[in-house]
C-alpha cells in the first residue's frame, strides 16, 4: 500500500486526494484533521465567451431559463448568518424593459437587520478566517465552476430580466467577467502569500503573514454589472474577512442568484450577509459600528464622497482605520486623430457609447474628432445608430433594451430636450424616448460648439454621446482639453495611425484615465488583462481584477525569529582599549 493510500485510511474523514508535499496535523480549537503543505492552485484562464448563435445549445439553453424566470414569481429573502430572512415589506421587481410584468418581490430590511448581519458576520469571523486558506480557496473556485455549468443560464437570464442586458452582454458579465473574477482571484491570493522577504541573514528568519482585516467589511454594489456585484463581497471574503453585502435594489433579482450560488460553492454561514435596505439605513448603522474595517464600493462619484467624509467624522469609533476602495464615476472620451482608421473609429465610437445602453463606467460619453473626417465619420455613426433594434431582452435580435428605471430615464430625456432647444449643440440622431412599455431611450448623438458643453462635462450614465469637431491643426490643444474638462479619469481611448500621434496622446492623458486603449473602444476590459479602476474623481484606481484589490483587504504582519539570541546587552564597541 503507497504511503497516499495508507494516511487516507488512517483518516477516513479527510477529503482524499493529494493535493501538495505536507502531513496532517491536529487543529487545536476543533481538533479537525488539516492538511499542510504549499500548494499550487489551478491556473487561471479567461471564461470562453458563448455565442447564443441561431442553432447553438447555449441560445436554447438560455432561453428556456428566460421563459422560467418570466413564468414564475420569485420571492427573495435576505441572507443572514445562514438564515432566510423574510419581512412585512415586500418590494415587488420589473424588468426595465417591460415594467408592466411582475418577476417577483424582495423583503425590504431595516436598522435591525444591518446589526443583525454584522453581529452574523462577526461572529463567522474567527473560524472563518482561521479556515486554511486553501479551503477558501476552494470554495471560491467552485463558485466559478458552478456559474460556468449549472447556474450559467440561471444567472444570465436574471441579468438580462432585471438589469435589461442582451444576451451577449450578459454573458460577458454574468457569466464570463465574474467565472474570471473568482480564478484569478484565487490566483492572486495564492501569489500574496508567497511573497516573503527575500533576506534571512544567518541566525535569523524572517517571514511575512496576511492577515484579514480586523472587524467586518461592507460590500456595497452597483445595478449595472452582476460580476462587480459578486467580485466585492467575495475578494474581501477570500482573504479570510466576513461581508455584510447591500446591492442596488435594481440589482437584487440577480444578486439573489449569486447569493445561490455562494451557497452552493460552501461559503459558510454568516461570511457574506446580503441585506436589503436603503443607503442611509445602512450607513447609520454600519459606519458608526466600532468593528467597521473596510468598505469596497462601486457607484456615484457624489455617494463615495459622502461615504468618505462620513467616515472621516467617526474615525474615531474604530478599532482600526477603515480601508476605503471605491470605484467611481467617469466622463469617458475617445479622440479620433486625422490619421486613424474612418471604420475603426466609427465602429469604437458606437459601441463604445451603446453597448448596454450607456450604462457601463467606461462607456464612451464624449468624443473628439478631427473636422477632416467628420462628414466621412458622421454619416457612419448616423447609419449604425438609426440601423439599431431596441426592445425587450427575450428578442435576442435587440441590440438596445431599456435603460435601468425610470429615474434615469427622466434625466436623460431632460439633457435630450435641453440639447434640442440649446443653441450650442444639435442632435445628429436619435433624440427620442418612450416609456410606456418600458424605459426606452433611442441612442442619442450630441454634436456640441462648444467643448465645455454641459453633455461633454456632466456624466449622464445612458445612452448620449456628444462628440466636439475640432480643427485638424488644433491636435494638441484638444488634448489638454480632454485632460481638464472634468474631474473624472476612468477610461479612455485614441484612435490614430501615426504613431507620434498616439504616444503623443498616451503621455499628455496619462492621469486623465486608469485604463487607456489605443485604436479600440473604451470598454471592454477583461479580468487578468486590463485591471480595471480610475483615479481622480472615478475613484481609488485599486484596479479590480488585479492583485492590488486583494492585497487593501489584508493586513500584514512581519515576524522576525532569532534562533540563539544575544544574552549580553554590551556591543564589541563598548570594549575599551
Amino acid at each position: 500500500m503507497d504511503l497516499w493510500r495508507m494516511t487516507a485510511d488512517w483518516f477516513p474523514n479527510k477529503l482524499q486526494g493529494p493535493t501538495g508535499f505536507g502531513s496532517f496535523v491536529t487543529s487545536h480549537k476543533k481538533n479537525e484533521i488539516m492538511l499542510k503543505g504549499f500548494f499550487n492552485v489551478p491556473e487561471p484562464v479567461n471564461e470562453p465567451v458563448l455565442s447564443y448563435a441561431v442553432g447553438s445549445k447555449e441560445r436554447k439553453l438560455l432561453k428556456e431559463a428566460l421563459k422560467v424566470a418570466l413564468e414564475q414569481k420569485a420571492d427573495i429573502p435576505m441572507y443572514i448568518g445562514g438564515k432566510e430572512v423574510r419581512t412585512d415589506k415586500r418590494v415587488s421587481i420589473h424588468p426595465p424593459h417591460q415594467h408592466g410584468h411582475e418577476l417577483g418581490h424582495y423583503h425590504e430590511g431595516d436598522k435591525s437587520h444591518v446589526q443583525a448581519a454584522i453581529d452574523a458576520a462577526l461572529d463567522a469571523k474567527e473560524d472563518w478566517e482561521n479556515l486554511p486558506w486553501e479551503e477558501r480557496a476552494a470554495i471560491f473556485l467552485k463558485a466559478a465552476d458552478l456559474i460556468a455549468g449549472p447556474f450559467r443560464y440561471k444567472l444570465n437570464a436574471a441579468t438580462m430580466l432585471g438589469q435589461s442586458k442582451n444576451a451577449f452582454q450578459a454573458e460577458i458579465d454574468s457569466a464570463c467577467e465574474i467565472i474570471d473574477f473568482l480564478r484569478f482571484n484565487v490566483k492572486y491570493m495564492s501569489e500574496i502569500y508567497m511573497q516573503q522577504p527575500p533576506v534571512s541573514p544567518r541566525g535569523n528568519w524572517n517571514r511575512v503573514e496576511q492577515r484579514p482585516l480586523e472587524g467586518f467589511v461592507f460590500a456595497l454594489t452597483p445595478f449595472n454589472f452582476t460580476a462587480i456585484a459578486g467580485n466585492l463581497p467575495t475578494s474581501a471574503a477570500m482573504m479570510g474577512n466576513v461581508v455584510v453585502w447591500k446591492p442596488a435594489n435594481t440589482q437584487i433579482y440577480s444578486a439573489n442568484v449569486l447569493m445561490e450560488v455562494f451557497r452552493a460553492a460552501g461559503v459558510p454561514a454568516g461570511v457574506i450577509n446580503l441585506v436589503y435596505v436603503d443607503g442611509p439605513t445602512a450607513g447609520d448603522v454600519i459606519f458608526k459600528h466600532p468593528d467597521f474595517a473596510g468598505i469596497h464600493f462601486t457607484g456615484s462619484t457624489a455617494v463615495f464622497q459622502n461615504i468618505w467624509k462620513t467616515i472621516g467624522e467617526n474615525i474615531h469609533r474604530y478599532r482600526t482605520y477603515p480601508r476605503i476602495v471605491g470605484e467611481t464615476g467617469g466622463k469617458d472620451f475617445i479622440v479620433v486623430h486625422r490619421s486613424a482608421d474612418i471604420k475603426a473609429a466609427a465602429t469604437a465610437i458606437v459601441r463604445g457609447a451603446f453597448e448596454y445602453q450607456g450604462q457601463k463606467c467606461s462607456a464612451a460619453s464624449r468624443v473628439y474628432i478631427p473636422q477632416s473626417l467628420w462628414p466621412e465619420l458622421k454619416e457612419l455613426i448616423v447609419a449604425d445608430v438609426e440601423s439599431f433594434k431596441i426592445g425587450p431582452t427575450d428578442d435576442f435580435s435587440n441590440f438596445i433594451n431599456a435603460v435601468i428605471d425610470e429615474k434615469s430615464f427622466d434625466k436623460l430625456a431632460k439633457y435630450i430636450d435641453a440639447a434640442k432647444q440649446d443653441a450650442d449643440a444639435e442632435i445628429i440622431a436619435g433624440g427620442t424616448y418612450d416609456k410606456r412599455e418600458g424605459y426606452y431611450i433611442h441612442p442619442t448623438v450630441i454634436q456640441a460648439k462648444r467643448a465645455d458643453y454641459v453633455t461633454m462635462c456632466e456624466e449622464l450614465f445612458g445612452p448620449v454621446l456628444t462628440v466636439y469637431v475640432y480643427a485638424d491643426d488644433e491636435w494638441e490643444n484638444t488634448l489638454k482639453v480632454i485632460d481638464g474638462t472634468s474631474i473624472y479619469a476612468l477610461t479612455g481611448a485614441v484612435i490614430a495611425q501615426d504613431r507620434y500621434a498616439i504616444s503623443q496622446a498616451t503621455h499628455v492623458l496619462r492621469n486623465a484615465a486608469g485604463n487607456f486603449y489605443i485604436n479600440d473602444k473604451c470598454t471592454g476590459a477583461v479580468v487578468g488583462q486590463q485591471p480595471f479602476g480610475g483615479a481622480r474623481g472615478s475613484g481609488t484606481n485599486d484596479k479590480a481584477g488585479s492583485m492590488v484589490n486583494l492585497l487593501r483587504w489584508v493586513s500584514p504582519r512581519t515576524i522576525k525569529e532569532t534562533f540563539d539570541p544575544p544574552v549580553d546587552y554590551r556591543y564589541p564597541f563598548l570594549e575599551q582599549e
